[in-house]
């Protein structure tokens, strides 16, 4: 284990985080805003640990080893969530594990917040809230790799250890030609969801932050009342649209910007992620409008709305916590599977439901013709058995988490749909869950152990488990010891 380097690779992670936190300052400073000495004291705090690392670390060191990338990974994300809380401590809006949670639940883009109420905040803080989001919606590490020059090697494992997905699918050959196809891509989706919520209605401002919000998956919003304090269908449909569009594969939207839209059928998890919440959206449409007060235009908007949302954001446009049970068992199925892989949802994967559906019923063919032989096939390819096992493997850790944490939340004394929502809901990064943790409300009243808990929850969900997992083994930090 090379320390030096990880040093110097995290300080300028560091530094990176403190240049952004400098746009709330200067927001602060228009605006003339109470958070000024906060926000002050967090850029001292965050600079000086940035620039200790670096005067402990060495640049361009050689032959690094995936250790080094995996470290770098895992404790980057934990050093930029505990600065990210710092203008909360050091404004005094929260207390520690409060702010520490409400910057997790940022970065992961898991949106759940502990703020009681948003009314009264400087817009500073707020849109640092959505920054949080912005940037660790495509990736801390995916956004470092792409505006700053590579640290040798180590670059590749980083990138190997923060995506999400069975597979690492690189649509450029170059590791930093890629991050910045993709950067770029994500600043174009964001520049063009904030122009059409502009025409939809909403101020400047507004649209900015929602849309930092809606293409980085993350679901914060300015308002307590999420997308329902605008009663604006227009603006609804249109965030339902870069909600689903926020789910997809960004490396297949430049592959389709590159190709062409002929590329999509080829892709078997894109297509499975349409249907699935097309599905979803008809059978959650069906059912409100069979058992409750609703429209049809009404039934389906809010369908439409949440099955998008709860797949990728967590935005509320209704209190569907008061929907039927079979909705909601929907909706709670969506929270499981989540958004495509290489998207800034968050989520088990499509991509690997599909497979794991597919490689069950290659096993049952296999049982009835014991000789024939079965393939398991994935974009025309096939999916070799390693990857298979992965895919069971990562299932397997992921249904035990959410157990997990579903257990620990009821011996603190909340009710079993509860904690299992809630579970579901901060390993799958969505937000909003059910009952104490509702569309409505917040996660201010759970316990210290409860958040620190969930604290935990949100990283392994955010970083697939097994990068935070790995650097628990002793072998992980044993000198000498290569990988």
């Amino acid at each position: 284990m090379q320390l030096q380097v990880i040093y110097y690779v995290l300080g300028r992670l560091v530094m990176a985080e403190t240049l952004t936190m400098f746009i709330p300052f200067a927001l602060a400073f228009y605006y003339w805003e109470s958070s000024i000495p906060g926000f002050a004291i967090a850029l001292g705090l965050s600079a000086s640990v940035g620039l200790v690392l670096q005067s402990h670390g060495r640049p361009n060191v050689d032959n690094l080893s995936i250790r080094e990338g995996i470290a770098i990974t895992g404790l980057g994300w934990a050093l930029a969530t505990g600065l990210g809380m710092l203008p909360y401590v050091c404004g005094g809006y929260l207390g520690g594990l409060d702010a520490l949670f409400e910057s997790i639940s940022g970065f992961t883009g898991t949106g759940a917040t502990v703020f009681e109420t948003l009314t009264g905040l400087p817009n500073s803080i707020l849109f640092w809230r959505m920054m949080t989001h912005w940037f660790g919606g495509l990736g801390i590490i995916v956004i470092f790799i792409a505006l700053l020059p590579q640290t040798g090697q180590s670059s590749v494992y980083m990138y190997n250890a923060e995506t999400t997905g069975p597979t690492q699918d690189r649509v450029l050959p170059r590791l930093r030609n890629m991050t910045k196809a993709l950067f770029q891509m994500y600043l174009l989706f964001t520049a063009v969801a904030t122009v059409v919520y502009v025409i939809c209605g909403l101020g400047p401002y507004e649209a900015l932050t929602h849309a930092m919000s809606t293409i980085g998956a993350g679901g914060f919003s300015i308002y307590d009342e999420s997308a329902m304090h605008f009663q604006n269908p227009a603006f609804e449909w249109s965030m339902t649209f870069f909600m689903i569009l926020a789910g997809g594969n960004f490396g297949l939207y430049y592959r389709i910007w590159q190709k062409g839209p002929g590329v999509i059928k080829h892709n078997s998890e894109f297509k499975a992620y349409i249907l699935l919440l097309f599905t979803a959206m008809v059978l959650i449409g069906g059912n409100l409008l069979y058992t409750m007060p609703y429209s049809p235009g009404e039934a389906v908007r809010y369908a439409a709305f949440q099955v998008g949302s709860i797949s990728t954001t967590g935005f509320v446009s209704a209190d569907f916590d008061k929907w039927p049970a079979f909705s909601k068992g929907i909706l709670l199925m969506l929270m499981i599977s989540g958004g495509c892989a290489g998207s800034t949802a968050g989520g088990m994967k499509v991509a690997r439901v599909v497979l794991l559906v597919k490689n069950t019923w290659a096993v049952i063919r296999q049982k009835l013709a014991p000789r024939q032989l079965v393939e398991v096939r994935m974009n025309g390819n096939r999916v070799s058995e390693e990857v298979l096992l992965r895919v069971g493997q990562f299932f397997f850790l992921y249904i035990f988490f959410i157990v997990f944490w579903a257990f620990l939340l009821t011996l603190d004394g909340l009710e079993i749909f509860d904690a299992i929502g809630i579970s579901v809901t901060t390993m799958g990064s969505v937000g909003p869950a059910f009952g104490i943790a509702g569309a409505t409300c917040t996660y201010a009243g759970l316990s210290v152990f409860s958040k620190s808990i969930l604290c935990i929850a949100m990283l392994l969900g955010r970083l697939e488990m097994f990068t935070l997992l790995v650097m628990l083994t002793p072998d992980f930090w044993q000198k000498g010891n290569r990988w």
